[in-house]
């Protein structure tokens, strides 16, 4: 009984958190609705995964001498 209870709880508190969320065509940061600002976050996050390791930006030593 108490797992059910729980479980309930834990259902209306999640249900509460979205219901507050903004739409997407909502004002958002820097002028851009909070639909484009989401984007761009996820475009960013996109290219950081796909950031070569900093040791292949590195120039190889003896090439061209």
């Amino acid at each position: 009984m108490a797992e059910g209870m729980r479980t309930a709880c834990l259902l209306i508190a999640l249900l509460s958190l979205g219901a507050c969320s903004k739409p997407d065509t909502a004002p958002g940061p820097g002028g851009v609705t909070m639909g484009e600002a989401r984007a761009l976050d996820e475009a960013a996050a996109m290219l950081d995964e796909r950031r070569p390791p900093a040791a292949a930006l590195q120039p190889s030593q003896g090439v061209g001498k």
